[in-house]
């Protein structure tokens, strides 16, 4: 399924950007499903940074898709390049309890479109094989595998808005 959104922050791209890169964990207190982000990994090289950060999410989870689904799946390793030189970063979700069954990736662009407001474009795509999600029948899988992709498709949307709006508080204050 895929997931596309898009935010305008009402400062320059240099300090979206940076901000967005290096002061992830100083968000939280801006962001209401996400308890905690901890750089576990950084590696600069150049105009390239790869971060592995992992996320602490929590929020409801519907009861049609909790039966399937635990808090578990609330934590994630977020792997991502950014690319200073042309302001983009391509990234990976990984869910460690969930590693074989869901599968997201895509890349962010931030563009400067007039001056002082930036647009970021998250762009990417949610995969979940429900056959290797334990609890889930082989004979469900089929139908379960897309409502959970919705469920989490439509619950990642508003919050990767919710993180660029979450820059630009931060950036206010």
């Amino acid at each position: 399924m895929k997931i596309e959104t898009t935010a305008d922050i009402a400062f320059p791209r240099d300090l979206v950007f940076a901000t967005y890169r290096d002061k992830l964990p100083e968000l939280v207190p801006y962001l209401a499903n996400v308890r905690s982000i901890t750089v576990t990994s950084r590696v600069d090289e150049g105009s390239i940074v790869k971060f592995v950060n992992l996320w602490k999410g929590g929020g409801e989870i519907p009861s049609v898709v909790r039966k399937f689904l635990s808090e578990e799946l609330l934590q994630w390793d977020d792997l991502a390049t950014w690319n200073a030189a042309d302001f983009t970063c391509q990234w990976q979700t990984v869910v460690p309890s969930f590693k074989d069954a869901v599968d997201a990736r895509g890349h962010n662009t931030f563009v400067e479109r007039t001056p002082g407001v930036t647009t970021l474009t998250i762009k990417g795509e949610l995969k979940v094989d429900a056959a290797k999600v334990k609890g889930v029948p082989r004979i469900l899988a089929g139908t379960v595998g897309p409502a959970i992709e919705a469920f989490l498709v439509a619950a990642i949307k508003p919050n990767l808005v919710a993180v660029a709006k979450g820059v630009e508080k931060y950036l206010k204050k």
